[in-house]
């Protein structure tokens, strides 16, 4: 089955998928393998404090596929760069979204906080910039700013919170109605249902976090990937964290984590989604080839 959304059409990619940005751990050999699988790697410029490192990881890149892949700019709020002068601001990232359209990359997304800055140079230089939001009203920010589409990311989400955060069911048909540019779903997704029912509440595509942390590729220990898998997501401190805002900057993975049985490839984690999501719309009586969101 053909998967067709404004997402696809836009970079290029088999599946309407986004990776999302890891700190550590996202870099060329995670991406180029979600790449590969038929999505949207993405390298995390957070992990490489110089120039050269980064330049190098492009160049591995360019090794390990020939599909679509972006740049992730995780920018500091400003409080955080106040107390941390080694923090990224969206100046420190300049050379870095320079070197990569050099290399070719058109796609470029950004998180925790505002980059509009970046926004103006990436579409200067004829790329794509998709900003990940925590709400609504930060979402219709970036809009106005100029942003070429939105992650909307649920309270099911892990990293930073938003005291105000929705759901991901809240979030993506709200935002549906709220919002012209493209919303990428995020936030607890981790398997095929998952995966459909994003795309038709009203995402063009979906950002897998957790789901892929499970998986042969991820350069995580494979201590932490047991763990992950072994996790109960009813357990009442686990459910504090997450749905009462006591994450604290730890480290945690969100209740997609409950969808993750066992250590697979890429490739069979992203079989398991789309032929599961295939295999669901023919049980519900979608008989055409391609499934499209325009």
């Amino acid at each position: 089955m053909k998967w067709t959304t404004k997402i696809t059409k836009l970079t290029g990619i088999k599946y309407p998928v986004i990776m999302g940005a890891f700190a550590g751990i996202g870099r060329a050999k995670f991406a180029a393998a979600f790449s590969n699988a038929g999505g949207l790697g993405i390298i995390t410029a957070l992990n490489f404090s110089k120039l050269k490192k980064f330049k190098e990881e492009l160049e591995l890149m360019e090794e390990l596929t020939t599909k679509p892949y972006g740049i992730n700019f995780t920018v500091a709020p400003p409080m955080m760069a106040e107390k941390n002068p080694k923090a990224r601001t969206e100046d420190t990232y300049i050379d870095y979204l320079n070197l990569a359209i050099d290399y070719g990359v058109k796609f470029f997304t950004s998180s925790a906080y505002k980059a509009s800055k970046l926004g103006d140079l990436i579409h200067e230089r004829g790329g794509y910039w998709f900003h990940k939001c925590s709400t609504i009203p930060h979402a219709q920010s970036a809009e106005k700013d100029g942003a070429d589409a939105v992650t909307l990311v649920g309270i099911e989400g892990t990293g930073f919170k938003n005291p105000t955060q929705q759901t991901s069911l809240i979030n993506i048909t709200i935002g549906k109605k709220l919002l012209d540019i493209p919303i990428i779903a995020a936030g607890g997704f981790g398997e095929a249902r998952g995966f459909l029912a994003a795309l038709t509440m009203g995402a063009e595509a979906v950002c897998f976090g957790t789901a892929i942390m499970a998986t042969k590729e991820c350069p995580a220990p494979a201590s932490f990937k047991n763990r992950l898998i072994n996790q109960d997501i009813f357990d009442e401190e686990y459910y504090k964290k997450i749905y009462h805002f006591q994450l604290k900057d730890k480290m945690i993975w969100s209740p997609a984590s409950g969808h993750s049985e066992k250590i697979l490839t890429m490739d069979e984690f992203m079989r398991k989604i789309i032929v599961g999501a295939e295999d669901l719309l023919k049980n519900l009586g979608f008989n055409n080839s391609e499934f499209k969101t325009l």
